[in-house]
């Protein structure tokens, strides 16, 4: 759980090692809250649990969590058609991943940017 001023704004972490989770309340969205929520999440998953990389699956139309996954330094791995199915609508997947190689020699260097 995510929490700022005392308020619940998102959730961040894993739900099945290595596949990262996150979602915000939209009244957050562009305040870096989630960027500084989820490097927490991944710096733990490559410290504490040893974890060698780090992936991500995000609707291809989710453009701001594409950009933040950028930001941290994950890179596209592939895209899949029709991986989700929300209500009756079906949804495409764009997956990334971080290696703790490249969040070490990359990312901690954008902490500011």
């Amino acid at each position: 759980i995510v929490e700022c001023d005392g308020q619940v704004i998102g959730k961040a972490g894993f739900y099945r090692f290595p596949d990262l989770g996150y979602l915000f309340d939209p009244a957050v969205w562009g305040q870096g809250l989630a960027r500084e929520a989820v490097r927490a999440v991944i710096e733990r998953g490559f410290a504490v649990h040893g974890l060698p990389r780090v992936t991500a699956d995000v609707d291809p139309r989710n453009k701001a969590s594409m950009r933040l996954l950028d930001r941290l330094g994950f890179t596209e791995t592939h895209r899949q058609a029709r991986t989700w199915l929300v209500g009756d609508m079906w949804c495409d997947s764009v997956y990334y991943a971080l290696t703790s190689e490249a969040f070490v020699t990359g990312n901690r260097d954008q902490r500011t940017a």
